[in-house]
């Protein structure tokens, strides 16, 4: 008989979308996990990756309360702590900066929006789509290493736009010694560009276009997965409503 392979119940619980490993450490030292009914309660438990692992009430209340928010990321901000001094992206997201439109989450909640955590990065000249989240689950959805969320940005560029360099664009280039994976690249424009990644590495966009001599003048990002920018205004944020999914 082939043993069933065994893994650490955080990972577990990681791997299934209930939460990150991290917060799956805080409800495990809080007994709030369960395999197959059985209290967990020691660091690194492993068990058969078969198993049925659950939460407590308390901490799927928890997991639900997390928030996540969708930022119109201007120019000229970071997305998270360079140690320049340049403003943070999510410094944007107080009342002043709320944007109120259909299905969306009254002020009184802004109290609970600490913590927040950019899913994915935006260069700090790149505006666009910009996810802040407090819930692990969403950021690995987003940005894990089997992430294959859509990633849609629209690109200016300089330079001469021929079909052989959009092919190269699509699928061939390597960036850090790694093949990139395949891309959507169209033209929409004499000096634009739509491009879908599923990856997300440094600089990506700007580095591919420098490798096939072509200059990026500006980058929005205004997809990820299934929601999109629409109308949002430069600056401002909104809440992901509850029948949002990405």
């Amino acid at each position: 008989m082939i043993p069933v392979p065994q893994e650490r119940v955080s990972k577990l619980l990681a791997q299934r979308g209930i939460c990150s490993r991290r917060e799956a450490d805080v409800y495990i030292e809080k007994g709030w996990v369960y395999v197959d009914g059985s209290q967990v309660t020691q660091l690194g438990t492993r068990v058969d990756s078969s198993k049925t692992v659950t939460l407590h009430r308390e901490a799927e209340r928890r997991q639900q309360s997390r928030m996540t928010v969708i930022l119109n990321k201007p120019l000229g901000v970071v997305s998270s702590a360079s140690g320049k001094g340049y403003p943070l992206a999510a410094t944007l997201v107080t009342a002043a900066n709320l944007y109120t439109g259909k299905d969306q989450r009254p002020i009184g909640q802004l109290k609970s929006l600490t913590g927040l955590a950019p899913a994915g990065r935006l260069d700090i000249d790149s505006q666009g789509l910009l996810v802040l989240t407090q819930d692990g689950r969403i950021a690995r959805l987003l940005i894990g290493p089997d992430s294959t969320i859509e990633k849609e940005y629209v690109v200016r560029i300089r330079g001469d736009l021929t079909a052989a360099k959009l092919d190269r664009l699509r699928h061939g280039l390597h960036l850090d010694g790694r093949l990139l994976r395949r891309a959507k690249v169209s033209r929409i424009g004499d000096d634009k560009l739509r491009i879908v990644l599923t990856e997300g590495r440094k600089r990506q966009i700007r580095r591919m276009c420098e490798l096939v001599g072509l200059e990026v003048s500006s980058l929005k990002r205004v997809r990820v997965g299934n929601i999109r920018l629409k109308h949002l205004p430069v600056g401002k944020w909104r809440y992901l409503a509850r029948s949002e999914r990405f």
